[in-house]
């Protein structure tokens, strides 16, 4: 008897039960907080630009924690470098989750969201280096346009795609999960300043505590919360960037189930810190970071300036081919096939969408230009700009195939057996077509009952008084 021959790679093709459960458990969280970002974005921007301006730069300016322990930052600094780290933190358990159990377990699955990450952030990069060399610009930005910012993206889509069928929203999950750890990368390499051996030392000891402790199964946050704090100062006091501590953290914890468990440590303590993430530690930190003043002069300077505009065609073009094309690429070199219910533009759609690059995108505009106030502000601008862009051009996109979405949606929803699991996840199950036959004959008796019914009215009807 022949072996029956392998289900061919699907590109966006439909994700399993556990899977699907877990990446709308996830996108539920980060849609919320995505609101809250767009919110607390807007609430800067009012703040920042209304005759209460002096108070915004005030309130961000002032310094606050113990100068002799090298902490003495003002509020923006806290936001960017302390309430960031929690949100780095969820995104190395995503990470650690993704290559133990999720998307990027499978090499031959994992090649598609790599690839299209790796090329969805070169690109960006590539666009800004030629616009900010042909302007005579400078090439530090180069970084800026290379994040998507995962909560701001879904945001839009609770706003503009509520029927989008689950394998394009965790296409844009797993995506994002890997354009943070190449974000990260980013910063720990090219934006780390000099070094103090003796901190980073303590954060490597720190860590290797953190790490011992897990693996003997210490439970109790008053161990490991303080323990996060010591890492973190040391960390920052080190010259690394302090986030790395969180996502160093993050990618510790375990997360494969054991015989028993129902969810790992790493899905357990996800699941409890990342409503803090999403909604309270980016929120604030976008409330400290983007607001700034936003004038005619301001706006023209976005598309004139060359580190401005490369940041702008960045995020808006270099996104959008860079994720397209490296998907393209994948599919046509390799024998992943696009899921038969979707189409090319689709995922075009999903590209633009990625140009969202906010919360990391800002974080490494502050960094490159540390030392030009003027300059970090007309970049956190074309930041905005470029993510308004792109998320007013992905609307477009997507709307045109409303229609389509919603009935992928439906048919992923439909559950006409009344199990709790989607018939479209249950096509192999005996017991599902059993029941299924037992409806439908229900159904056709109920049929035949009111024929038969009608039957005897008309006739009835037609005979004589």
């Amino acid at each position: 008897m022949a072996a029956p021959s392998p289900t061919p790679r699907k590109v966006l093709g439909r994700l399993s039960l556990p899977e699907r459960n877990y990446v709308a458990d996830a996108l539920r969280t980060e849609t919320v907080g995505g609101v809250l970002l767009l919110l607390a974005a807007v609430a800067a921007l009012i703040w920042a630009n209304t005759p209460l301006g002096d108070s915004y730069t005030s309130v961000s300016d002032f310094h606050i924690g113990p100068a002799s322990l090298g902490l003495d930052l003002s509020i923006e600094h806290w936001a960017a470098d302390g309430l960031l780290a929690i949100f780095f933190f969820v995104a190395g358990i995503e990470l650690k989750r993704e290559l133990v159990a999720g998307e990027l377990r499978d090499p031959k699955a994992a090649a598609l969201p790599v690839i299209a990450a790796l090329c969805g952030m070169a690109m960006p990069a590539i666009v800004y280096l030629v616009v900010a060399t042909a302007g005579g610009g400078s090439a530090a930005g180069w970084a800026v346009p290379t994040a998507t910012d995962i909560a701001f993206a879904l945001a839009v889509l609770a706003v503009i795609g509520t029927s989008l069928p689950s394998a394009l929203r965790a296409f844009l999950l797993t995506l994002a999960v890997v354009d943070d750890l190449f974000a990260i990368l980013i910063i720990a390499v090219f934006f780390t300043n000099d070094l103090n051996f003796a901190a980073l030392g303590g954060a490597v000891v720190g860590l290797a505590v953190f790490w011992l402790l897990l693996r003997k199964g210490i439970h109790g946050w008053y161990v490991y919360v303080p323990l996060a704090l010591v890492v973190w100062g040391l960390m920052y006091n080190s010259g690394v960037h302090a986030t790395i501590a969180g996502v160093a953290m993050g990618l510790m914890l375990r997360c494969s189930r054991r015989e028993g468990e129902e969810h790992s440590p790493g899905e357990h303590i996800e699941h409890l810190v990342r409503p803090l993430s999403a909604g309270i530690a980016v929120p604030l930190f976008a409330l400290f970071s983007a607001g700034v003043a936003v004038t005619g002069e301001s706006l023209a300077d976005v598309f004139t300036q060359p580190e401005t505009l490369g940041v702008v065609l960045g995020l808006v073009v270099g996104k959008a081919v860079g994720i397209f094309g490296g998907t393209w690429l994948a599919a046509r070199f390799t024998k992943a096939e696009l899921n038969e219910d979707l189409a090319w533009p689709d995922v075009l759609a999903l590209a633009t969408l990625a140009g969202i690059g906010f919360t990391v995108s800002l974080l490494i505009g502050e960094l490159a230009f540390t030392g030009d106030a003027t300059l970090t502000d007309q970049v956190k601008a074309s930041v905005l700009m470029g993510s308004l862009i792109a998320a007013i051009l992905a609307a477009v996109l997507l709307k045109r195939r409303v229609r389509v979405y919603q009935a992928l949606a439906a048919e992923e929803e439909r559950d006409e057996d009344m199990s709790g699991i989607p018939d479209i996840y249950e096509q192999d199950d005996p017991a599902y077509h059993l029941r299924m036959a037992a409806i439908y004959e229900e159904k056709a008796a109920e049929h035949r009952r009111r024929a038969e019914a009608a039957g005897v009215s008309s006739d009835g009807g037609d005979s004589p008084a």
